[in-house]
This record gives structure tokens, sequence and C-alpha cells, in this order.
């Protein structure tokens, strides 16, 4: 009788058993094809076939494919990284991330042959992804418990316990058509709240509420990384939108187009958090992003932002004159604002008259006259810069610099007695220069009103669980660092990842300036007709550093990593 043959191939840590006679090939097989009818692993469906403990397998796996075995009774679920990988992926593949060093996601797996979970990781995350192996029935304990975990975290909250307020009134807005939307769902109002007091408490700037086809998503953005903190039923998500639309005054009836509003959250008798609310229609409903203002961030003080002692001299000695143009450029989110509100902050005394024109304004500050231009009802940048040359003022702030009416108007504010500080949206300060006069600004009324233009970029900052990183002499001369300053008093450093930092090495931001004064030499480029790199040759005759420059202090500081650096000045 001829004998039958399986078309099952065995490979990896069936294989292994097979060939350490820990299981027959037939056993093997056999165990395969359970797995392919109730969908668990292979490492499952022996434990629970009780053929062997589960600490058995894990110890023979880590012995004979040379991984490190780790006992999940060490672990806290609190401590894992949170929003990296997503749960259901956590749940098919049975892995779930342990912690981060440097690029490398630490990977709890009862089976660290299963190439395909490990590729999957790597695809998601796009981190080097190592093994480790744990017990099978205690990863299935710890993947429910960071799965009650993310479930629960958002929904416990008593609002009374937390002593918690709105405080905008909410009686006009709750008389709106509300479509038959219940609004004032409890269960909806403690969800919200919980979801924007982690944000508070976890340092994040905003806050995403996504809807898409078959499910919705929460996400933050700390230190300038948006990570998934949850994935709430999709049934909640009008419920939370009419609630926020309700909170910042927005039309709960429409829709159809974006809208833009505010909220504030009032923590207790002396903190009270602003949010900046933006709605915007998608396919699967309304996208949702708040934008967290906290007043705090603009009291910090000048030394607190990262300016090098010369860069803050300099920018001091430009804010302080009587008069003049000050710019602030860079991306969105790249903290132009704080920078400028620490400026005003300075400057505001009982006899300066400080007046600012903003989209909104974000930071409220007692002792300045803040005004939202509201393009609708005709108060625009130009219309609000009109009105502060009657008002008698002595500090002008405008938010942004977007069309030539604007920039015409500030300009003549700076030649007439007044500092004017703004922002635009460019690259670097040498770049600033050309926009403006891109805009249709005559060269003469740039070079006689601007006085100083500082460009920036926010970098994360270190955790202190940093550690010396090995790089090559070539690679920091690559970068840009120059032989003297590669001397071997210091050494740069890479993130690791602790509790602290949630596994990412680094907690907070720094940032990174360039600060270029415009001096006669630049004024004679402009005049002159000189482009924006006949400004940077000259900025750079001048001793002024671009922003890479910047960046390797920083470095060279101790304060970010050079992978950090070269990725937010991009050179």
């Amino acid at each position: 009788m001829a004998a039958v043959t399986s078309n099952i191939n065995l490979t990896g840590l069936a294989r292994a058993m097979v060939n350490q006679g820990w299981l027959t090939e037939a056993d093997a097989e056999g165990v395969w094809k359970r797995t392919s009818q109730s969908g668990d692993s292979f490492v499952t469906e022996l434990v629970r076939g009780q053929r062997f403990k589960a600490d058995q397998i894990a110890a023979f796996a880590a012995v004979s494919f040379g991984y490190p075995y780790l006992d999940l009774n060490a672990m806290d679920v609190d401590s894992l990284p949170q929003g990296l990988l997503d749960p259901k992926l956590v749940q098919k593949r049975r892995v779930i991330a342990l912690y981060q060093r440097g690029n490398k996601l630490y990977v709890a797996t009862s089976d660290p042959t299963h190439m395909q979970a490990l590729d999957e990781v790597k695809f998601q995350t796009g981190q080097a992804v190592e093994p480790v192996v744990v017990e099978d029935d205690k990863l299935g304990k710890l993947i429910a418990k960071a799965g009650e975990a993310a479930e629960n975290t958002l929904a416990v909250l008593n609002a009374e316990e937390l002593n918690l307020d709105f405080a905008e009134d909410e009686s006009a807005a709750a008389q709106q058509d509300t479509g038959g939307i219940e609004i004032d769902d409890a269960p909806v109002v403690r969800y919200l709240q919980k979801i924007m007091l982690d944000a508070i408490n976890q340092g994040a700037s905003d806050i995403h509420l996504e809807p898409y086809e078959k499910y919705y998503r929460i996400r933050y953005r700390r230190d300038g990384i948006l990570a998934e903190v949850a994935q709430p039923p999709m049934a909640i998500k009008d419920k939370i939108a009419s609630r926020i639309k309700v909170l910042s005054r927005l039309d709960i009836s429409e829709k159809r187009v974006p809208q833009d509003g505010r909220m504030k959250m009032v923590l207790s008798k002396n903190r009270a958090i602003d949010f900046r609310v933006s709605t915007l229609p998608t396919l699967y409903g309304e996208k949702i992003v708040m934008r967290i203002l906290d007043p705090t961030s603009a009291q910090l003080g000048i030394e607190a932002l990262g300016y090098e002692p010369f860069q803050k001299a300099l920018l001091m000695n430009a804010v302080q004159r009587p008069y003049g143009m000050v710019l602030v450029t860079g991306p969105t989110g790249s903290g132009k604002t704080v920078s400028l509100y620490t400026c005003l902050n300075i400057l505001n005394k009982p006899d300066v008259n400080i007046s600012t024109a903003e989209d909104p304004a974000e930071i409220q500050l007692p002792g300045i006259n803040q005004v939202n231009v509201n393009d609708k009802a005709g108060l625009t940048f130009s219309a609000a810069l009109k009105s502060f040359l009657r008002q008698d003022p002595d500090v002008i702030m405008v938010g942004e610099i977007r069309d030539l009416e604007t920039a015409d108007i500030a300009i003549k504010a700076a030649q007439t007695g007044h500092m004017v500080m703004s922002t635009l949206h460019t690259n670097d300060a040498p770049g600033t220069l050309t926009r403006l006069l891109n805009m249709g600004v005559a060269p003469f009324n740039v070079a006689s009103s601007v006085i100083l233009i500082t460009a920036q970029r926010l970098g994360r900052k270190l955790c202190s669980c940093k550690q010396p990183a090995d790089i090559p002499h070539e690679a920091l001369l690559a970068a840009g660092f120059t032989e003297a300053q590669l001397d071997g008093s210091w050494k740069p450093y890479k993130p690791v990842g602790c509790e602290i930092c949630g596994g990412s090495g680094y907690k907070g931001r720094v940032g990174i300036y360039q600060v270029m004064p415009i001096t006669d030499a630049m004024v004679r480029i402009i005049l002159k007709g000189g482009d924006e790199s006949d400004i940077a040759d000259q900025a750079r005759l001048e001793g002024v550093l671009d922003l890479r420059q910047a960046g390797l202090l920083k470095v060279k500081s101790g304060l970010t990593s050079l992978e950090e650096v070269e990725a937010v000045t991009n050179l």
C-alpha cells in the first residue's frame, strides 16, 4: 500500500520541535490542521491540547532561536507604549509592543518564527522589529488587559470627581436644531471630557477625531508625532461631534462646510485650557481637530524656548527698539505663535499699548488688546491694522501677513514709529525677504522697515534615559559639523526609551532658530535687487547660523539627537 504524503510544509517552531524530538511529524501536522480550523496560533493550539506548558514552549523557542525570554508578570499594562500597533493586529497576530530602543521596537510573541506577524508589525510601524519570547497564556492575558485599558481609559470618568467645567454658556447653543441627536447623553459627555483631560495630562498639542468607513479613531499629537489612542464605537461619532459643536458655539445642523470655533475647559480656579476647534466634512462624517492652547506656554520666558544666548540677545535688542518690523517664519506647528507671545509678554507693561490682530487669538494675555479677525464681517487683517493706527499703539502684532494690503499697512506702521511683529510661512530667514518682494512690496519699503527675521523649527528633546551614540567621524562631518567642533570634548546622544518617555526616547520639544538681523550690507543687497541666495551668503559671512547649524548646537549640548535635527531641518 502506498504511503500517504502530507501537503503541510512544517517550518519555524514546528519544524524545530520535530527535529528536537519534542513532536512527531504527524503530531505537528495535526496541530497545524487545527490552527486552520480555529484561527489560533500554533503555540496556542499546543497549550490548549495540554501537550506542553506555555513556559516549556517559550523556553524551548528562546534557546533554539537565540531570542530573549521575558516573564510578562513583570510588565504593567500601563507602561506599554500606546498607539503603536493597530488593536486588530495585536489580537489577530498575538503580538504586543513592549518598548522602544532607538529605531527598534521590541515585540512580545510566543512564536518568534511567525515572520508574517513580525513583518506586519514592521510595515505598520516603520521600525526594526526585535521579537521577545513570552509565555502564550500570559501573552493572551496581557493583550486582553491592554484592550480593556484602551476601551476603559476614556470611559470611566466621572465629571464631578474631576471638578471639570466648560466655561462657555451652552444655553443658547443647546437650543439649536440637533437633527434628533441627544447631545446631552451623559456617557458621551464624560467620554469627551476624558479625551480632553488625557490629552492635556499627556502634553498633547492637538486632538484628532477621525471617522472612516468602518471605524472611528482618536489620535493625539505629542511632541510633534501623531499616535492613535482609541477607537471608540462608530455609533457615538455624531454625538461627539454635536457635543463639541455645542461647546464651541458652532452650527450643529451644518455638516457640509468647514467651521471654526473655540471652547474653554476650566480645570481649577487658577487654571483653564482653551481649545481651538476646526471641523471638516469628509466622506464618512466630520473630522474634528482640537488645538490645545495652554496660556502658561506663553509665560515660560524666553530662556525656555531654546534660543542660544547670542540669538536671544539679538532678538531682545530688536523687539525692544521703538519701531521697526520683526518677522517670525516657519511651517505650521513650528512654535511661531508662542515665540511672538513670549516677546509680547516681555513688552507687556503698564506704559505700553499693545494690540494684536489674530485668526483667531490663540492665547489670551491680560493687558494686551487682542482682536479676532472676521473676514465675513469685514474685519480683515488690513482693516484691523488701520483701526489700530487710530488707537495710539506702541506695539502691533499681526497674526500673519497674507496679502499685499496687509503687508503695506504693517510696513507703514513700522516706518512711522511703531514696533510691528508678524509671521510668514517660509522655509528660512532669507526666503522671507524674497516672499515679501514677490507679494509686491517695494524693495525700499522692505529695507527700511524689517529689522530682524527669525526662522524656527521644533525638535524633540531627548529624555533623561539617553545614551552616548557611536556615530562615525565622517558621518558627523557630513551632517554639517566642522573639524573644530569635533574636538573630542563632547559626545552625541541617542534616544533609548523608558517609562518616563513612553519608550520613544524623547520627551518635550526644543526650538531650533535662525536669527538674522537685517544689517546695512543686507539693505544694500535688497535695494540692488539681490535674491534669496545673495542674502543667505551675506548672512553666512556675518556669522548667522542656518537652521541646520543651529540644530547641530543642540546635538552638541545633548538636548536632541542627530537624526532628529536631520529630520526637522531637512537639508
